[in-house]
Order: structure tokens, then sequence, then C-alpha cells
């Protein structure tokens, strides 16, 4: 009976270790969820590049306000791709409205989430951001096919796509902006141009010295 105790206590103790293993091992898994926060599934034939032309949409942000994607505009646009989910973009967005109030001619920041709306309204309420357009558009995440976030995309007043990329601090924001300024997509674009001799991209179909793009992402 002492050895069949011993042995019940022993099972116990593993089950409960395992368990605690368990548990970590998801509470693990959900941070890394967290960090990458995917925005949809990547179901377009061909990435958008710097250079094309922005995909244009017509929406409403979260406080029924038309907002504009794309095309012709007074002033460069900013959309920047965040989540309640993401840490990163709940740091950042201090931030990129900063970077967007002291651009140098004015740029138009336009967050862009995905998900339950519900959510997205806390979340905007919590940080603040009531003050900036907040779209609900899984479409565009889609079309601009971005995977992980947070994602900023600069688009130029004639409404074409003059940098992008994956961005987590005031460095990367700005970085962005200084590409759309040189003509290159990303400051790394523009350093590998000037050791090799080679020219900025230029949007699809504009001429020599017009709307002068940036390198791919």
């Amino acid at each position: 009976m002492e050895a069949l105790a011993i042995s019940q206590a022993v099972l116990l103790l593993l089950v409960i270790g395992l368990a605690v293993a368990v548990f970590g091992l998801v509470r693990q898994i959900g941070v890394l969820h967290e960090r990458v926060a995917p925005m949809g599934a990547l179901m377009t034939d061909r990435a958008v590049s710097v250079g094309d032309a922005a995909p244009s949409f017509d929406l409403k942000d979260l406080n029924g306000q038309d907002v504009h994607i794309g095309g012709k505009r007074p002033r460069s646009q900013m959309m920047l791709f965040v989540s309640p989910s993401c840490p990163v973009c709940k740091k950042l967005l201090p931030l990129a409205k900063s970077v967007a109030r002291g651009e140098r001619g004015g740029l138009d920041l336009i967050l862009v989430g995905d998900g339950d709306i519900a959510e997205q309204k806390a979340f905007v309420e919590k940080q603040n951001l009531q003050d900036v357009p907040y779209v609900v558009a899984a479409e565009v995440g889609m079309t601009y096919q971005v995977g992980k976030l947070p994602y900023a995309i600069l688009v130029d007043d004639e409404g074409f796509i003059r940098a992008k990329g994956l961005v987590n601090s005031r460095e990367h924001l700005e970085s962005l902006l200084e590409a759309k300024e040189t003509g290159y997509g990303s400051i790394q674009d523009y350093l590998d141009a000037h050791s090799t001799g080679r020219a900025p991209a230029r949007p699809n179909g504009a001429a020599e010295g017009e709307h002068a793009g940036a390198g791919t992402q």
C-alpha cells in the first residue's frame, strides 16, 4: 500500500509539472503571436512595389469620416498598419504622430487595422488616437501585402508609393521620409546605389526627372 501511495504521489507531481509546462508553452506562443501580429493573408498575385501607383481606397474611419487612400492629394500620406495585440505598435504610435506633425510640407497619417470593430475602438480610446484617421479594412493590408506589423507605406502627393517597410522606431519612420526626399525606397537603397553608381528608380510610367521613386523594399 505504501508503494502504491508513493507511486500515485509521484504520478500526481508529474501531471502537475506537465500542466505547468503546457501553460508556460501556451503563454510563450501567445507572446510570439503578439510580436508577429500578421495583418491578413497575402492574397494578391504580385507585391505592390515602390514606384508603383498606390492602389486607391475610399473608406470610412471609426469616427464615420471619409478617408481616401492613394491618388493625387495636397500632401504626402503615410499608412501605418497596426493592431491592438502588437506591443511594438503601441510604443510606435506616439512617435508616428510626432513625426507626422513635424514633417515639412505636411504629412497625413492614416492608421490601418484589421479585426473586431469593438476591439479597435477600445484600442483607439486607450491609445488616445481620436485625432488620427483609423480605418478597419483587411482588404487594404491584403492589397498592399502587409504580412507583419508595424508596417508603414509612404505615398507621395501624386499618388505613387515612395517608400515602405517594417518600422519599430522613430528612426525607421524618419528613414522612410528621408528615402522620399532622396528618391530611394530606403536608406539602404540609397547607400547601395551610391556605392555602385545606380540611379534611383522612378514610378512606373514616369518620365526622366518626374515622380522620382524609390528602390524596392
